[in-house]
This record gives C-alpha cells, structure tokens and sequence, in this order.
C-alpha cells in the first residue's frame, strides 16, 4: 500500500474548508432502501469502510461487486488487464440512449477504430492552437459577470454559458443552429432525466420496457438530434465549397482511422458530436462551478490565485495555462474533492485475481474517483480544500492511480488536456476580474451524483468587481 500523501506543515496550519457532502453508511441497507438511496443520490450508498479499505468485495443488489481503491489493483484493471475488464451493462445502459454509440459507450474494435480516427483531433498541438478561442470565450464571460458587480449570479449557469461558448469556438466555429442557452437547459434536463438510477437497469430488464428517465428525457434528446443534424448538413455544405474553419467539427467529419484510412460513420459522428456536447460540456463546467465554490470558501488560497493572475495578466493579455500553477492546483483540487465522473464500474470478462481478492467471471468491479479521492490510506486530510497538493514539486507524490478525474489507460479521457486547458484559461480571466462569495446566511452546497457530479442547489454567488 502506497504512502499516505502528506501535506506541508504551513499548508495545514490555516483554516481549512471542509465542503459538506453525504456522510458514510455504517449501517446496512436491505434492497429496498439502497435502490431508493441510489436513485436519489448515489454518492450516499457508499460505507465507512470503503474510504478506509484498499479493497472490498461482497454481494451487492446485482450481484458480487468489488469496489478496488488500492493504485496498484487499479493500474491491473485500467491498464496491465484492461482487455479484461469492460464497460458493465448498465453504464451503458444509462448512457447509451443519449449519447449513442460514440467513444464514451463504444467497445471492442469499434472503440478500438473511433479512439485511433479521433486521437490526432486532440494531440498537444492541435489543442494548444484553441488557446486563443478559449481566451476569447473567458474574457467575454468576464466582461457579462462584471457587469453584474455589486448583484448575485448563478455560478452554474454562467459556467454552462462559458463552456458552450468556448465549444462554439472551438468545435462549431460557425455558430451553433439554436440558442446555447436552449442547449444548456437541454443538457441539464438530459442528465437530470437519466441520471438517477432506474431498478429495471440495475436487473437488467429488456431495453423495450419504458423507462421514466428515458421518457422524461426524449424532448431533450429530439432537441439533440436535431441540433447535431443541422450541424453536420451546413459543415458538408461548407466543406464542399473548400470554406471550412479548421475546428474540431471539420476534423470529426475528415477524420481517417490512422491504420485503415476509414472514415467514421455518420452515426459515429453524430454520436461522438453529441459526446463533446453533453459530457464534455457538462464535466468542465461543473469542475469550474466547484472550484469557484471552494475558493468562496478559502481566503488563502483565494488570495493565492488572485495574486498569481495579477501577475501573469500583467505580463500577457493571455497568459497561458502554464503561467497559472496555483489556479491549476485549485482546479485539480476541486476535481479531487468533486470528481466530475464520480465512478467507473467494469465487468470482469474471465476470472482474474487481483492480490488474494478472487474477481468472478461476469462480476462488477468498481472504480469510484469520489471514494479513491477521500481515501484515508491515501491523503493526508483527505475530506480538505488543500490546492497545496498539486502544486509543482507536490504534485509528483501523487500516485497515478490514486487520483483519477479524467479515468485512466486505454479508455483515459481523450479530451483531457483540451478540459483542463479551458478551465485554467476561464478561471484565469474570470477571477482577473471579479471575486465571487458566497450571500451571508447561504447554506452548504452538497453534491449530487446525476451521471457527473454536480450541486445539488443552485450555487449564488454575490460579484465584487476587482478592476
């Protein structure tokens, strides 16, 4: 078992920010009670022993399930085994009717071909080459939240607005065909639908029978499709005319698998342009929304990011990503504490043994970011807001596998650097800015599991303008 990863002593002596968030089980729950809890939240299923444990196996509601938090069990799962460990059914389950066949969902050779064609979309230079559309989108955002200054804004739908702006930047730089407010609204409504947990996919009933997540979500997935159909039908418009922008919707559409020269399917890109949109969008914002909220809440680091922003913005108009070290470590201590993907489960294809833990045949293995990154064996003050731990010469000691917001391996997410790029760039021009607090009196923002881990209150925040 690896080291607990320890945090300096000047680091531990301010006031720490512990964020409110569903307390351990200790007891146990008959079936009944888990399917209601998982439901309505499923972050609040988990028990004391899995955030002390390295491993723990047992018979779950669908079976065995061992929930693995040991990095290098993880590393056997995710990487040195990972051919036999695939995407359970009711991942799939869940995500499937919104997000189609697309690299998220996708397995086997099929995944195989979409991973190979999109990789090079998202290579370090190509993402490098969206720094300035990013700085354009962040900057308009800080000029709409100053303009506010003195009033309260909703800190989750300005980052939705954000993320939409930079994909329209980015992805679609011919605009989006409807509003991306309506588009917002849609992607919400589309994980609030789905995201709980339904009991006929958790026993594995027959797709054909209805489900209310699925019937509250089609208007949203109708709006979907009919925003993506638009897209594609102007961009092969555009490139048929040799007009296209060199975005990322120009490379989905002539994207070539790298070992056969094929070309994705149109479902394919369908399915992959509705991944961008929905997860991609939805994940970075709610990464930004909880980093915003953390430094509300910690004076210190607050001043930390202020002080370094000054500074690289003194020196550029657009600092790059590198020059904000301490807004960074903000960021990669929100995803800590808020995963934006709060568990990954697989199914074990053949028997395998990880230790003396004996994984079954068809058996669940769980991976969850949000208990892994709690972990009492593997962080010192591990329910803490301590962006301390990240920063460089820190950030080393940190286990590969202990920390996980974007997965890991094969199926490690493919827009990693793009997300985290973007949220370093909004963050910078943002709290450039203004500052964001908490109104007196405003209760403990607590998370909640709907696919991603978003608040499960709308996060106000009062805006001071700084300049």
């Amino acid at each position: 078992m690896p080291e607990t990863i320890a945090v300096e002593a000047d680091a531990r002596s301010r006031p720490l920010f512990r964020p409110v968030v569903p307390r351990p089980r200790t007891e146990p729950m008959d079936l009944f009670t888990f399917l209601k809890a998982a439901r309505a939240n499923p972050i609040t299923t988990w028990f004391a022993e899995h955030f002390e444990q390295p491993i723990v196996a047992g018979e779950g509601a669908i079976g065995r399930i061992t929930v693995v938090s040991e990095p290098s069990a993880i590393r056997r799962i995710l990487v040195d085994n990972a051919a036999n460990y695939r995407k359970d059914d009711l991942q799939r389950r869940v995500l499937a009717p919104g997000l189609g066949n697309g690299l998220l969902t996708a397995e086997g050779d099929e995944w195989r071909l979409q991973r190979r064609t999109l990789a090079p979309i998202f290579s370090p230079r190509h993402v490098a080459g969206f720094h300035a559309p990013m700085s354009a989108a962040a900057a308009r955002l800080a000029r709409r939240v100053t303009r506010r200054d003195g009033q309260t804004i909703d800190v989750a739908l300005e980052m939705t607005r954000v993320t939409l702006d930079v994909l329209e930047r980015t992805i679609f730089t011919h605009g989006l065909p409807r509003d991306p407010d309506a588009l917002g609204r849609a992607i919400t409504r589309y994980f609030e639908a789905l995201g709980p947990i339904d009991p006929l996919d958790v026993f594995g009933m027959p797709d054909w029978l209805p489900r209310i997540g699925r019937l509250r979500a089609r208007p949203a997935l109708r709006f979907f499709a009919e925003v993506v159909d638009e897209l594609i039908e102007r961009r092969r418009d555009v490139l048929a005319r040799g007009e296209a922008p060199h975005d990322l919707l120009s490379l989905l559409l002539k994207a070539q698998d790298p070992e056969t020269g094929r070309g994705l399917s149109d479902l394919e890109v369908k399915a992959n342009i509705v991944t961008f949109i929905g997860a991609g969008h939805e994940t970075t914002a709610n990464a930004l929304t909880w980093t915003l909220y953390c430094l509300s809440q910690d004076e210190t680091a607050r001043a930390a990011v202020e002080d370094e922003i000054d500074a690289a913005f003194a020196a550029s108009d657009a600092p790059q990503a590198d020059a904000l070290p301490w807004t960074r470590a903000c960021l990669e201590e929100a995803m800590r504490l808020f995963p934006p993907v709060p568990f990954m489960s697989r199914q074990a294809l053949e028997e395998d043994r990880i230790g003396r833990i004996k994984i079954p045949r068809g058996s669940l293995v769980t991976v969850a970011p949000y208990v892994l990154h709690r972990h009492r064996t593997l962080w010192d003050e591990p329910d803490a807001f301590l962006p301390e731990r990240f920063l460089p010469g820190a950030r080393g000691r940190i286990d590969r596998f202990a920390y996980l917001p974007f997965g890991a391996g094969p199926r490690v997410c493919i827009g990693q650097s793009f997300s985290v790029m973007e949220a370093t760039v909004v963050l910078g021009h943002l709290l450039r800015a203004v500052r964001l607090e908490r109104p007196a009196g405003a209760a403990p923002v607590t998370p909640l599991h709907r696919v991603t881990l978003r608040p499960a209150e709308s996060l106000r925040m009062r805006v001071t303008a700084r300049r």
